[in-house]
């Protein structure tokens, strides 16, 4: 399958070809929100805020009612009401700008605190009804770079004093009934000292996003000739009702983390860039489920946290593939993902000194992602039964789980592997080793954990549905059946339970096992 091939149906079907439908079924229960009503009882400032402080953090958090109102699955016709933000995550406390487009006179904007909250899976923080609307300028497109520029002007200035950490989504419903979106925001963690930290992806979201008629993928030709070689996050999302992929890859894992009570941190992967020292204390690192696209800096900052005895959970495959950079957009800094991939001879940046935005595995600079991962990225498309090879591993302890089980569908549709031909961190241990066919080559999805002189441990699952099966539950989630999502909920609790306790190689050290599993000294 060609490369353009292969990436339209990752963004445009959410890996739907040659497999079944992804992701849970969402209502539509309040397509006209009661204006200014607060999540739950609390002061309130004119425009609607609530102020829970700082206590009000996970997993205290928790303890609140939520609001399944969030959810939509009539999102009226298309482009009725669509924005984003012009941050990508603000500190609690900190303004970011929206910027919306709608022929309504009018739409009212909610802030959803997503988690779990009893498994209404988010709560109302703040809302504000009756903010006029306008449609905005049509977006025109950069002919040296194909990138789509919205120049959209700020609709309205929201302030996030009292919002909690965490992960949102901003819903905007339309006051004439025409349409309802979302856009997502990160609340950031300040501090990540002693805790789980979750890194949202919006630089692999945005490489997907073809609003506007291009992704890093794809032009008007659907063929890498047309697509961008830049993308800005100025524009809203084309995918989930403008969510990008945060409910398919990013929610499941929340709500579970939430719901066990652990210590949570929130950033993104553009602040861990940004950032040298954020990682600085953290007990883990969590990259869900598709976190394809990375910086050098990003990776660099992982790395030292990992040495510095910061255990990674890798919950997804194809992991820091893309090498990128982030530059200034319009709206600010670190506002355009820069990736020309096989045509990096052409980036005046590249020219100027800065790495080449190919993958991290090939040239110029090849620094292939197994040195951080353990695992590699190995192919695509594959829907193949995920196999336990060592039960007794810790990861499985609880599930019930013997040698040689098979799980149908978990595997897909992008898969790592352990293959020492690349650089592979020791001693390094596959847990579950299963078959796959890959456009007629036989290979393996190998599920992995290794541990390291710092103490930190990386667990890396080695196929991109397993945030999607947290939520399986005989619901058609590609035909991954209720007992599959059952073992990869405690796999998942384990992992996260031990990594949260701090270093998990001082207590459970990674037992080398290639010898076994490849044959390899």
């Amino acid at each position: 399958m060609t490369e353009p091939t292969r990436r339209r149906i990752l963004g445009l079907g959410l890996m739907a070809a040659a497999v079944t439908s992804c992701g849970t079924q969402r209502s539509d229960a309040a397509a006209h929100p009661t204006p200014d009503a607060p999540g739950t009882p609390g002061p309130a400032d004119p425009s609607g805020a609530r102020h829970p402080g700082p206590e009000d953090a996970a997993p205290d958090e928790q303890s609140l009612p939520g609001n399944a109102d969030w959810q939509i699955t009539d999102p009226g016709a298309p482009g009725a009401v669509e924005g984003f933000a012009d941050r990508v995550s603000v500190l609690p406390g900190e303004s970011f700008g929206l910027h919306v487009s709608t022929a309504a006179a009018a739409f009212t904007v909610s802030a959803y605190r997503m988690g779990w909250y009893g498994g209404a899976r988010g709560r109302l923080v703040w809302r504000r009804a009756h903010v006029p609307g306008a449609k905005q300028a049509a977006p025109h497109v950069d002919p040296a770079t194909r990138t789509v520029l919205t120049g959209w002007q700020r609709t309205l200035a929201v302030d996030t004093a009292g919002w909690p950490e965490g992960a949102y989504l901003l819903r905007l419903d339309a006051e004439d009934g025409s349409g309802r979106s979302y856009v997502p925001l990160t609340v950031r963690s300040a501090t990540t000292a002693g805790r789980t930290v979750v890194m949202g992806a919006p630089a692999t979201w945005q490489a997907y996003n073809e609003w506007g008629g291009y992704s890093l993928y794809n032009g008007p030709t659907g063929t890498l000739a047309t697509r961008s070689l830049r993308v800005v996050l100025d524009r809203p999302h084309d995918y989930d009702h403008g969510a990008g992929r945060f409910l398919v890859y990013e929610a499941p894992l929340i709500a579970l983390a939430e719901q066990l009570g652990l210590p949570l941190a929130y950033t993104t992967g553009i602040d861990v860039a940004r950032e040298p020292g954020l990682l600085h204390g953290a007990s883990a690192l969590l990259s869900l489920g598709h976190d394809e696209y990375w910086s050098p800096e990003q990776r660099a900052h992982v790395t030292a946290a990992r040495d510095a005895g910061t255990n990674l959970v890798i919950l997804g495959a194809n992991c820091c593939f893309r090498r990128v950079r982030f530059e200034p957009g319009e709206l600010g800094p670190d506002r355009t993902v820069v990736c020309y991939k096989d045509a990096w001879a052409q980036d005046p940046g590249h020219q100027a000194g800065a790495p080449a935005t190919t993958d991290f595995r090939t040239g110029p600079g090849a620094d292939p992602e197994s040195s951080l991962l353990g695992v590699i990225y190995d192919g695509y498309p594959v829907d193949a039964p995920y196999v336990v090879t060592s039960p007794e591993h810790w990861a499985f302890e609880g599930t019930g789980v013997t040698a040689g089980v098979s799980f149908p569908h978990l595997v897909g549709v992008e898969y790592d592997r352990v293959d020492t031909a690349f650089p592979t961190p020791r001693p390094i241990e596959v847990i579950a080793h299963s078959p796959v066919v890959c456009e007629g080559r036989r290979s393996h999805s190998d599920t992995a954990y290794y541990t390291v002189p710092s103490g930190a441990g990386v667990f890396a699952t080695g196929t991109m549905r397993w945030v999607e099966a947290l939520d399986a539950h005989g619901s058609g989630v590609h035909g991954i059946d209720a007992h599959a999502g059952d073992v990869v909920r405690k796999v998942t609790e384990n992992v996260l339970r031990l990594f949260a306790a701090g270093p998990a190689g001082r207590t459970h050290p990674a037992r080398d096992n290639l010898a076994t599993v490849y044959g390899t000294a």
